[in-house]
């Protein structure tokens, strides 16, 4: 299986690697900085070059346990050949400060109304979370962005933690969804950690400081039937 660089560090932008197989689905690598699809966050784009040519990686994947970089029309590298990946960096970056935003706001929820996760997804700078509420009006969502964007604006630093699996499950406040989402196989669990906000089991990438998140829209508030609510979010420029 490759290297997986990403849930170290979500900062590396490219790295230097050898293609192990080539598929119909895509080409894996013995390691790799892109972040494959999952969890919510979509998968990353990016380019794979090496002597003699290069090919633009469309979507990256997991299949049958493999970081699956998916590319799009034009000749895969052979197998056997060294490469260089690299992201692109702009649009993970902007992942994950949505990513982020995303914790801090479940965090927000779950403190002050004790409402539980139900789902989410996201794309670059915008993003939909689904919550255990009755209601969910215009003026709760005003309300939220307003203590959101007061969190976001603090300088709380984020840390990515690796315990193990019974020490990780033996505390609620890391597990926010309504149904816990970690497969049983997974020993140790990966742990995000805003200091003094949030600390949830997750395998994306983040930020690391709260104040590089930038200013959060809510956009809409709707129902998405009983006892489920949604709340979609916009990403802003930092220096908005």
């Amino acid at each position: 299986m490759a290297e997986e660089l990403a849930p170290r560090d979500a900062y590396l932008r490219e790295t230097t690697a050898t293609v192990v197989a080539v598929t119909p689905e895509g080409v894996v690598l013995d390691r790799t900085v892109f972040y494959p699809r999952g969890g919510g966050q979509p998968g990353d784009t990016g380019r794979l070059e090496w002597e003699g040519g290069s090919a633009v990686v469309a979507d990256t994947v997991r299949s049958a346990g493999e970081v699956m970089h998916v590319l799009a029309a034009g000749e895969a590298p052979p197998l056997g050949t060294p490469v260089r990946a690299a992201i692109d960096w702009e649009r993970r970056h902007l992942l994950m400060r949505t990513h982020t935003a995303l914790h801090v706001l479940s965090a927000l929820v779950w403190r002050e109304y004790g409402a539980k996760v139900t789902g989410g997804n996201m794309e670059p700078g915008q993003a939909r979370m689904d919550f255990e509420l009755e209601s969910m009006s215009v003026e709760f969502g005003r309300e939220v962005e307003v203590r959101l964007n007061r969190m976001l604006g603090e300088s709380h630093p984020v840390r990515v933690l690796f315990l193990p699996r019974a020490q990780a499950l033996a505390d609620p406040d890391l597990i926010r969804t309504k149904v816990s989402l970690i497969p049983e196989h997974v020993d140790p669990i990966r742990v995000v950690d805003i200091a003094g906000l949030d600390r949830q089991a997750d395998g994306g990438t983040h930020v690391a400081d709260t104040l590089e998140v930038g200013p959060v829209r809510v956009v809409k508030t709707e129902s998405k039937g009983k006892g489920n609510k949604r709340m979609r979010i916009e990403v802003g420029s930092p220096s908005a």
